[in-house]
């Protein structure tokens, strides 16, 4: 199988909020700031010393990675289109064993595009000595990227392609001449994984929307803003911003989240279906 050279799409997605802003982490030199080399120079590589992990652990982490978050923080952690660096996040540089990133993974960010994930607290020990096995500062080899995505079989991917994703999308409608108005392998790869992905600085559209009906029986509806185990804030379409406390199903929460389908073929795409996909749409002309 081919190594997977994918353009992070995502939304978890999970973003600067999440890893940077959003866990609770103990930041040095001032919550949620990138903390400050220490006199005499050296930066992030003396502030914080390189870590020498379980290379087993490190393997075991690579794989659950590379399936659930390289889509949005790429391959070696560091940065997507959709996905923030998380080498130098205040999350992970702070982390012991996981600590820190197990918060993040068990909350998920919603309304940015991560959603949760239930991994075991071994799972969550592995990723995290996979991501504390690349340097703090310094280049190496998992940064260079492959020249071109596109190298699956086109006949392949038209037959995944009709389906998979037949039912929603056409190559005569929607996505006709796809390949010609978006001649760009990697970013063609990114935009059909996660239509809304636009780039570094949010989604472009498709934003969830939630409904909370409270016990009088009155309904609320408006974006998503956040959402965990005991609040959910919304905005209205006025521009109100207004939070539920909850507990348990009360008040009762629905989400609606029109990118719900890409999210979840997300954990079903083999290497190969994705890069054949691709394949295929770049020659729909």
């Amino acid at each position: 199988m081919r190594r997977r050279f994918i353009l992070p799409a995502l939304g978890a997605a999970a973003l600067i909020a999440a890893w940077q802003g959003n866990a609770q982490a103990p930041a040095r030199g001032g919550a949620n700031k990138q903390p400050a080399a220490p006199a005499g120079g050296g930066g992030f590589a003396n502030a914080y010393p390189q870590r020498t992990p379980d290379p087993t652990a490190v393997a075991r982490g690579k794989k659950i990675y590379d399936v659930n978050c390289a889509l949005c923080h790429g391959e070696d952690a560091r940065g997507g289109d959709m996905g923030p660096n998380l080498i130098r996040g205040d999350v992970v540089l702070n982390d012991k064993d996981g600590d820190l990133i197990g918060k993040v993974l068990q909350s998920g960010r919603l309304p940015e595009g991560m959603p949760k994930f239930d991994f075991t607290a071994a799972q969550t020990s592995d990723i995290a000595a996979f991501l504390h096995s690349f340097r703090v500062a310094g280049y190496d080899a998992s940064r260079n990227r492959p020249p071109s995505v596109v190298v699956g079989d086109a006949k392949a991917g038209a037959a995944y392609f009709q389906a998979k994703c037949g039912s929603c999308h056409s190559t005569t409608g929607d996505l006709k001449g796809i390949g010609s108005r978006i001649s760009d392998g990697r970013t063609l790869q990114q935009r059909w994984l996660m239509p809304a992905a636009g780039g570094r600085g949010g989604n472009t559209g498709a934003a969830a929307t939630v409904s909370v009906t409270v016990p009088s029986g009155q309904r609320i509806e408006g974006r998503l803003v956040r959402i965990d185990d005991f609040v959910v804030t919304l905005t209205e379409g006025d521009g109100t911003q207004r939070t539920f406390r909850r507990d348990g199903d009360n008040p009762k929460v629905e989400i609606h989240d029109p990118l719900q389908a890409h999210k979840d073929l997300l954990r079903v795409y083999s290497d190969k279906d994705i890069h054949d996909v691709t394949a295929y749409l770049v020659t729909l002309k």
